[in-house]
């Protein structure tokens, strides 16, 4: 089982310095607005997936004033202890090491320390873009399985690649090129097996997470679960990705980019066979994007002799008591996983936490 026992911060977004040492697997971070809670988080998921949660530019989470930061982190994991560092230079170069030996390249290190967060402006999973949904399961997928990783980033390249000659040929005001050509036979074989592992791993997803929004809803939404539709959506479902690309060539040209692909994907959530976002209340979004997030989580806990870490940012935004009793008695006692909450006020985590019986260790967070 992997624990993170210790974390340090240097020149991290808020932090000059910070040293948090950790003993129990349920661990609170209370604190008011401001003050870095969320930072601590973010340093966390920086150690599991060598980025930083919330999109931002590796430059953005440097301390004010400074040049580059470092992350240290202690984790426990089959029986011994590894030391993983994640170091961002002045330079402009990041570089990750576990017990002093630098990767030779970051993406090594995904999937080796999982993690699953969850954050308040995480609903646009419901209620935003299809890339957003995209985003949530590659980044489920790459944890799992690297080869998808370097599958995906393959892809991307060369998508980029082809949307620069569909330009290029625009201004040209060519018809035919035989690069097109070429592009095209490459990026097929990468977006057919993309396809194939999203199809898989959504199958399992979208059953798990049924299963968990059942546990997590509250009358009478119990009743409204068969009402509930998880699909993923993919034209490549209907017709092979080469005859695709030959079909919409005309329209790329027209458009200069790619319509096509792997890259438009969806995973659609339906109410009454309507879009979830439309006519769903708030309390039935909140749970769906727990189901989603937590059905990830037993995923990485399946597939990995590991547990992932749980991080958990403002989580009681907008709950009654009941759904955060249900969730916290799913998270806390049901899972394997190590849990990082965070929350404004120590008294009420303190009050829910006791009310679950499990023991727990709550930190508080005033800034530097």
């Amino acid at each position: 089982m992997s624990q993170l026992r210790e974390i340090a911060l240097f020149q991290f977004k808020n932090y000059p310095e910070k040293r948090l040492t950790f003993s129990k697997r349920i661990i609170g971070f209370t604190g008011k607005n401001g003050v870095g809670k969320t930072n601590l988080l973010d340093a966390i998921h920086y150690l599991g997936l060598t980025k930083s949660y919330f999109g931002k530019t590796d430059l953005q989470s440097v301390h004010f004033g400074q040049q580059g930061f470092r992350i240290q982190g202690l984790f426990e994991k089959n029986g011994k202890t590894d030391e993983v560092s994640c170091v961002y230079r002045e330079n402009g170069k990041k570089e990750i090491s576990i017990n002093g030996n630098t990767l030779p390249r970051n993406t090594e290190h995904i999937g080796q320390y999982t993690i699953v967060f969850i954050a308040p402006d995480d609903i646009q999973l419901i209620t935003g873009e299809s890339r957003d949904r995209r985003v949530f399961i590659d980044q489920l997928i790459s944890q799992l399985d690297t080869s998808y990783l370097h599958h995906l980033l393959s892809y991307n390249r060369l998508l980029q690649q082809r949307n620069a000659l569909l330009k290029e040929m625009a201004v040209k005001r060519l018809f035919e090129d035989p690069l097109l050509d070429v592009l095209d036979q490459q990026l097929v074989p990468y977006g057919l097996l993309i396809f194939d592992k999203r199809k898989k791993i959504l199958e399992e997803l979208i059953q798990l997470a049924k299963g968990i929004y059942q546990h997590l809803a509250i009358s009478p939404e119990k009743m409204d679960t068969e009402s509930i539709g998880l699909v993923y959506k993919s034209e490549l479902e209907k017709i092979g990705f080469s005859e695709l690309l030959k079909m919409s060539r005309s329209k790329d040209l027209y458009l200069q980019r790619t319509t096509k692909g792997v890259h438009r994907d969806d995973l659609e959530c339906l109410f009454q066979d309507h879009p979830f976002k439309q006519i769903a209340s708030q309390g039935q979004r909140k749970s769906l994007l727990f189901s989603l997030k937590l059905a990830a989580l037993q995923l990485l806990d399946n597939n990995n002799s590991n547990p992932p870490l749980l991080l958990l940012d403002d989580f009681f935004e907008k709950l009654d008591d009941s759904r955060i009793e249900n969730l916290l008695q799913l998270v806390c006692n049901q899972v394997r996983s190590q849990v990082f909450l965070s929350h404004t006020s120590s008294e009420k985590l303190h009050f829910h936490l006791k009310k679950i019986n499990v023991p727990y260790e709550i930190f508080e967070i005033t800034g530097t």
